[in-house]
């Protein structure tokens, strides 16, 4: 397969993994290109590889962890806004409880969040996990509870003492 098959059937991918990642289109994007242009110069030893893209998304991750520019951090921090429950929900709930898991997730250090991403969206199982991110299978564990920890402080409902609000 040449680079531009590769880059055609692939790209769309690649990018909606690196959105994931960041939490921000723009940075994606950014990722995604300087990582496109390493695999290109480099895609002879690449395609030849047993799963060229599990390795191009090592590279996204690599790109990710050591980017330089810090305005991903820029995501709102919104919270879902507290719905009455005797109404059926619609789509736009499911809409802002996702913005704001994502925001949350924004919050998270970087490799925390690269965990959560690659477990839960990639469905990748520890062990390649590790590899991608060269550590140990318990680093990824304990990078995992960590941040699933973190995510369930700041996800869990607010409890309002209506004693205090008054």
């Amino acid at each position: 397969m040449i680079f531009d098959e590769f880059a055609a059937a692939r790209l769309p991918a690649v990018l909606r993994f690196a959105g994931v990642l960041t939490g921000d289109r723009g940075l994606a994007e950014d990722v995604v290109q300087e990582v496109l242009i390493r695999v290109h110069k480099r895609w002879p030893q690449i395609r030849e590889l047993d799963h060229p893209e599990l390795y191009v998304r090592k590279m996204v991750v690599n790109e990710y962890l050591t980017w330089r520019r810090r305005s991903w951090r820029l995501i709102p921090g919104g919270s879902a806004q507290d719905v009455d429950d005797r109404f059926t929900p619609d789509h736009a709930l499911g809409y802002a409880e996702r913005d704001a898991l994502l925001a949350e997730l924004g919050k998270l250090p970087r490799r925390q969040r690269a965990v959560l991403v690659l477990r839960y969206y990639e469905g990748l199982p520890d062990s390649v996990i590790a590899e991608i991110l060269g550590c140990a299978p318990g680093t990824v564990r304990g990078y995992a509870s960590r941040a699933l920890a973190a995510l369930r402080v700041e996800m869990a409902p607010r409890v309002v003492n209506e004693e205090s609000s008054k």
